[in-house]
């Protein structure tokens, strides 16, 4: 039996930091107010702003979108909405994986049921979770075919992950790693790269294991990098970073409608993409992680490490005539340029060493680099 065309549509979550305009430091306590307006200020668009696990965060979320200029539009408001509100109580949001140099200790969780239970059976893990990412789903109404794909797009979660990298600091230390929000998130249970199912029910029969076992209430607290939504018939991609500048993540989100439309094209055809072991896989996830853009990936098939702009050029190949039928030719084409001069994370590092050159001490560089964030957050394509 024929599965019939997904309808793609596009709905994307964020996560933002709240920062105090003064010290640049996270606000610890945000005054409920701040969120009470934010909600006010869009009621007539529904619950696209709530409160997150941490008091210093805020999520918001568009509608289902059937077009990525719905949704830039969706996130433009969004974001000034939270933008506008916040300054009027003397603070600023980041869209930024980690905060520079806050101190996780500092941080108190939301008391929302929901929260104060992960508060209680994750312990310190939950509590080292000051970190923010971007959730895009994507409509894929057949419950088969949710699986398949969920099985095949897990290859390019590390490319996706690359294009995003936002989070280099952790407590006022260069980390490393271009993307240190998955070190602290790989923390929790249920976590990493999706696993590969041969059916839904085999999916539904996982799940029901730790429902029926009492561990997890629903699928929810299946944090996979890439899942089927609990809550919508969507494929919901979690590995990204937050981006400060929108028009990069505008770029990810088409990127990725256009990988699960070219999936679906192969299945049409009695194709799929090529099978490849989860700890294949893993390497270039990790590699994305530590180097963002910088130092490549493998290409299994070539059995080399390829420089991450060839392997761009590659995947828009391969997803062109999708980029034409969603009309975001130009959205996508944005990953060559991010590529080529890297992402946040690169931004950040280089406008920190730059103060340091300059004399200024790291503290003053840190704050430097936090004043980007803000800046970019608020730059609206």
């Amino acid at each position: 039996m024929a599965i019939r065309e997904p309808s793609f549509t596009l709905g994307i979550e964020e996560e933002y930091l709240l920062v105090d305009k003064d010290s640049r430091d996270l606000a610890q306590e945000p005054p409920p107010a701040l969120l009470a307006k934010c909600q006010e200020a869009l009621l007539d668009y529904g619950s696209q702003v709530s409160p997150e696990f941490l008091r210093s965060q805020i999520e918001v979320g568009t509608s289902v979108c059937h077009t990525i200029e719905e949704a830039r539009e969706e996130l433009i408001r969004l974001r000034m909405t939270v933008g506008t509100i916040a300054d009027e109580f003397g603070l600023a949001p980041i869209a930024s994986s980690t905060h520079p140099f806050a101190n996780w200790r500092s941080q108190q969780h939301t008391d929302k049921e929901r929260y104060n239970v992960l508060a209680q059976d994750l312990q310190q893990v939950a509590r080292r979770m000051v970190i923010c990412g971007m959730h895009v789903h994507v409509g894929i109404e057949d419950e088969e075919l949710r699986i398949d794909l969920l099985g095949q797009a897990a290859y390019f979660l590390p490319h996706l992950l690359a294009l995003s990298t936002s989070s280099p600091f952790w407590e006022g230390q260069a980390t490393g790693l271009k993307s240190y929000r998955l070190a602290v998130f790989d923390e929790l249970p249920r976590t990493g790269m999706p696993y590969q199912f041969g059916s839904y029910s085999e999916y539904a029969r996982s799940i029901e294991v730790l429902v029926n076992a009492g561990l997890i209430e629903d699928a929810t607290k299946i944090w996979w990098d890439l899942r089927p939504s609990a809550r919508f018939p969507t494929l919901e991609m979690r590995i990204t970073d937050i981006c400060p500048l929108l028009a990069d993540g505008i770029t990810i989100a088409a990127l990725y409608r256009c990988i699960l439309r070219m999936l679906y094209r192969l299945r049409r055809q009695n194709q799929r993409w090529r099978y490849y072991p989860p700890f294949l896989v893993r390497e270039n996830r990790w590699r994305a992680q530590r180097y963002g853009t910088g130092e490549g990936m493998v290409d299994f098939g070539r059995g080399t490490v390829v420089p991450f702009p060839e392997l761009i050029e590659e995947l828009l190949e391969l997803t062109a005539e999708d980029a034409e039928h969603f009309g975001c030719v130009s959205e996508v084409a944005r990953a060559r340029d991010i590529a080529k001069e890297g992402t946040s994370a690169d931004r950040q590092l280089a406008r920190f060493e730059a103060v340091k050159a300059l004399g200024g001490t790291e503290q003053a560089a840190l704050v430097a680099v936090v004043d980007g964030i803000i800046d970019d957050t608020m730059i609206m394509p």
